[in-house]
C-alpha cells in the first residue's frame, strides 16, 4: 500500500504549528495568536490534497486557537468576544479550505483536458505525416502552425523552416526561390499576389499547380471558424495526365524552340 504523505502533510503541519506556539509561548517568548497562520496552513493542504485534509486541518486549527485563548484567559472559561472570534476563525478556515480544494479541483480538470488536448494534437499530426497530401494549417495573421511532412517534401521545405511558423507569404516566396512553381519568371510576382489575396478571402475554389519536377497539385483553401486557414495540396498527377491528348506530341514539340523553356516543360512532359 503506497504511503500517501500528501494527505497528512496538512493536519500534521498544522498540529506541530500548535504544539510549537503553545510551548514557545509558556517557556520562551509570548507568542501572538497563530490563527492568521493556521488559515494559511489549511489552504496550503487543501491545495496540496484536496477539501478532506484542509477541513481536517481547519477543525485541527480550530481546536488548537480554543486552547490557545483560554491558556492566554485570567479567568477560565470564554465570554462572548472569544466565542465569537472562534467562530469567525472556524468559518474563515472552513471557507479556505472549501474554495482552495475547489479551485485545486478545477485547475487538475484543466490540466487533465490540457493533457488530453495534447495528446490528441500529437496523434493527429502524426497522422497527417503519414498521408501524401501537403497540408498546411494557418492562423488569423495568415502564420504556418502546422506543416506535414508531405508539404516539406513537395517544397522542398526543411524542418527548420516549417517549425519556425513562416507566414503564408513566405512560403509563397520559398517556393518561388527554389524553383518549384511551373512558371515563367516574370508571371511569378502576379502568382504570389493572386494566391495570397485569394487565401486572405477563405476562396475554396480548387485550382491546379503545375511543379517544375512534373507533378500537379491540387490546391485547396478552408476558411477555418478561428479565423484560420487549411490549405489542402492534393497530388492529382495522374489524373490531369490521363486527359492529356498525346497525339499533340509532335505540336508541343515544335513549340520548343519558339517559347519559353518553363512555359513549354508542362506540354511536352504531358504529351510524352
Amino acid at each position: 500500500m503506497r504511503f500517501d504523505w500528501r494527505a497528512i502533510s496538512g493536519p500534521a503541519l498544522t498540529a506541530i504549528t500548535a504544539v510549537s506556539a503553545f510551548l514557545i509561548d509558556r517557556y520562551v517568548i509570548t507568542v501572538p495568536n497563530p490563527a492568521p497562520l493556521f488559515v494559511c496552513i489549511v489552504a496550503l493542504a487543501s491545495s496540496t490534497s484536496g477539501i478532506t485534509s484542509g477541513l481536517i486541518s481547519a477543525a485541527i486549527a480550530v481546536v488548537a486557537s480554543a486552547l490557545f485563548f483560554l491558556d492566554h484567559r485570567a479567568l477560565p472559561g470564554y465570554d462572548v468576544s472569544d466565542i465569537s472570534r472562534m467562530l469567525m476563525l472556524a468559518a474563515t478556515a472552513a471557507g479556505t479550505a472549501v474554495i482552495t480544494g475547489l479551485l485545486r479541483q478545477k485547475w487538475i480538470e484543466a490540466f487533465a483536458s490540457e493533457q488530453e488536448q495534447h495528446t490528441t494534437a500529437t496523434r493527429l499530426a502524426a497522422a497527417l505525416d503519414q498521408v501524401d497530401i501537403g497540408i498546411v494549417l494557418l492562423d488569423s495573421d495568415t502564420r504556418a502552425e502546422f506543416i506535414n511532412r508531405a508539404f516539406r517534401e513537395y517544397f522542398a521545405l526543411s524542418d527548420a523552416q516549417a517549425d519556425a511558423k513562416p507566414p503564408f507569404i513566405a512560403l509563397m516566396y520559398h517556393g518561388r526561390d527554389t524553383g518549384a512553381w511551373e512558371l515563367p519568371e516574370d508571371e511569378l510576382g502576379a502568382f504570389i499576389a493572386e494566391r495570397t489575396e485569394r487565401m486572405r478571402a477563405g476562396d475554396s475554389t480548387p485550382i491546379n499547380l503545375n511543379l517544375a519536377d512534373g507533378e500537379v497539385l491540387r490546391f485547396s483553401c478552408t476558411a477555418l471558424p478561428d479565423g484560420g486557414r487549411m490549405l489542402s495540396y492534393t497530388p492529382v498527377t495522374d489524373l490531369v495526365r490521363a486527359t492529356d491528348d498525346p497525339d499533340k506530341a509532335d505540336y508541343y514539340r515544335s513549340l520548343r524552340g519558339s517559347g519559353g523553356e518553363h512555359s513549354l516543360a508542362r506540354h511536352l512532359r504531358a504529351a510524352e
